[in-house]
């Protein structure tokens, strides 16, 4: 019975984390669409929207707006490495290509595995590390070897934007384990990142359409959704067995990225996916097959 609770929970797990691609994916190309703004900015409006969802899921669980006991610090780096993530990937983002961002910022699960070493002390499996190493060939077959027609500060930003995004994500897990609801890690993460973009925001505020305004707010929506997917999948299972389905973004990002935006994908590109989803699809079989096996 334990071992079926626990293969449940990773398929949980799996699941949850695709439908946070998705969502991730729809918000990157909702920025892109939102125009000429200042990207903290954009920011802002992604937190603002996804603070009150929190907020609303937090009172109709009955979710006290207080910090569990020993989270406090927990919190407060999830809150300030998530929002460094996404101050990175709307920079990479207004930029680049959103295919090429969405692409950088999926380095993420790759340092996911990093830190939940150091962090959780999660052991990595050589089987599990060469999973996530073939994703990443993938991931390079996507950006093209050599970085080839990407500029470099973007990139590098891009890339900065995917390490802080796992370094949060290892510390959703973190606080996952210690009973910390996910709703509340949203609130707190969402009213952390409202608050530092706020004195900018103050301060070089720029006018909008209504159009724009509209963007942003779908912006915001599609953002909470992948917030609360993401959260929900790091506190069902292990960061190392589920992290890798993480990349199925770069596929849906180049779907939304070619229905919205007209951007086409090559073969390099294709050859990227298929490498992608080979590694995840062998992984989650790894993953479950092991566990079947110690019944």
């Amino acid at each position: 019975m334990k071992e079926k609770t626990i293969i449940s929970d990773r398929n949980k797990g799996v699941f949850f984390i695709i439908l946070s691609a998705f969502c991730f994916a729809l918000m990157n190309v909702f920025v892109r669409m939102a125009g000429d703004l200042p990207f903290i900015q954009k920011s802002f409006f992604r937190n603002f929207v996804a603070f009150f969802f929190a907020l609303i899921l937090m009172k109709k669980q009955g979710i006290k707006i207080s910090m569990p006991k020993g989270s406090k610090l927990d919190l407060v780096l999830r809150a300030t490495f998530g929002t460094i993530g996404i101050f990175c990937n709307f920079y990479a983002i207004d930029h680049m290509l959103v295919s090429d961002a969405s692409m950088l910022n999926k380095l993420s699960p790759f340092f996911v595995i990093i830190f939940s070493y150091f962090i959780l002390s999660e052991k990595i499996k050589p089987f599990q590390g060469l999973c996530v190493f073939i994703a990443f060939i993938g991931t390079l077959f996507v950006i093209k070897p050599g970085f080839t027609g990407i500029p470099i500060f973007p990139a590098l930003i891009g890339i900065m934007g995917g390490m802080c995004a796992g370094i949060a994500y290892t510390y959703v897990r973190k606080l996952g384990t210690k009973g910390v609801k996910g709703p509340f890690i949203v609130f707190f993460f969402s009213m952390f990142s409202c608050l530092v973009s706020l004195p900018f925001l103050i301060l070089e505020f720029t006018s909008m359409s209504p159009y724009q305004i509209l963007i942003l707010l779908l912006t915001g929506l599609a953002a909470s959704g992948g917030q609360f997917f993401i959260t929900a999948a790091y506190t069902h299972a292990p960061a190392r067995e589920i992290s890798i389905y993480d990349y199925s973004q770069i596929i849906f990002a180049t779907i939304l990225s070619f229905v919205l935006l007209g951007q086409i994908p090559d073969l390099y590109s294709f050859i990227g996916y298929i490498i992608i989803c080979i590694a995840s699809v062998i992984m989650f079989l790894y993953n479950n097959n092991k566990i079947l096996s110690n019944k």
